[in-house]
């Protein structure tokens, strides 16, 4: 049976969609895929057979030998375990990866997740309003960077010298830095560190999944204005009322 993936083009999915990507370069017989690309706009996330999978109605979610996994993170250290390469060590060098994998999952999606919505998403709050979110979110995640910075040091990759699931999990958040509007170009350690992930085959493929070529990098007037409203949709509270009220 197939592996099937239920992605979409936004950070968390492309940590699962790069994942896949980088199993296939190393060789790993992972198998055929059948990725399914969920239109978050028009709410298929929220459709019962989504949900079946994923009752937290979030993607990515993976289904692979009878078993559904969801949340990013776990998906990716489930692969890591499942088709062992240099992406994850399996002996005791795996707690020296797997801090840094929960440290993105805990701290650097939800702020710069936050940052995104208030610099984006949330045109129906007035400024008055947004002015702390925005100064408290972008400090935090101006923190972050001087983390990562700091954990990089003369290191190619942020566990040393093999590019792991760490540095999978980190990048869609990061490489999307001028979106958010969180400034890393004082750290030229951590552009560099952007620019040789992306520099990898199996990164620009994964980051292909679901959007055309030629928007991998730069997103057309179109898809950013979609984008937009979809993030506006997500960010509303009425969205999360409406989905209390049809849980109850």
């Amino acid at each position: 049976m197939a592996m099937e993936l239920w992605t979409a083009p936004t950070p968390n999915g492309w940590k699962v969609n790069i994942m896949i990507e980088e199993l296939i370069e190393a060789g790993a017989d992972i198998g055929e895929v059948d990725v399914r690309t969920i239109n978050l706009g028009k709410g298929e996330q929220f459709e019962d057979d989504f949900t079946e999978r994923n009752p937290n109605q979030k993607i990515p979610t993976l289904r692979h030998d009878g078993r559904d996994i969801f949340e990013s993170c776990a998906i990716l250290e489930y692969l890591g375990e499942t088709f062992p390469t240099s992406l994850l060590p399996l002996d005791e060098r795996k707690w020296d990866v797997m801090p840094w994998v929960y440290w993105q999952a805990a701290n650097v999606g939800p702020v710069f997740g936050n940052k995104l919505s208030y610099t984006r998403y949330m045109d129906m709050v007035p400024m008055d309003q947004k002015e702390h979110p925005l100064e408290r979110f972008g400090n935090e995640a101006l923190r972050l960077v001087r983390v990562l910075d700091s954990k990089l040091g003369d290191n190619p990759w942020l566990c040393g010298d093999d590019f792991t699931i760490a540095d999978i999990a980190l990048y869609p958040w990061i490489r999307g830095w001028k979106w958010s509007k969180v400034n890393i170009t004082t750290k030229p350690r951590v552009v560099e560190w952007v620019d040789r992930v992306r520099a990898r085959p199996a990164v620009e493929r994964g980051l292909a999944y679901g959007v055309p070529k030629e928007e991998i990098d730069q997103w057309s007037a179109d898809r950013k204005k979609q984008y937009a409203s979809g993030g506006a949709t997500i960010a509303s509270n009425e969205s999360i009322k409406d989905s209390i009220e049809t849980s109850e």
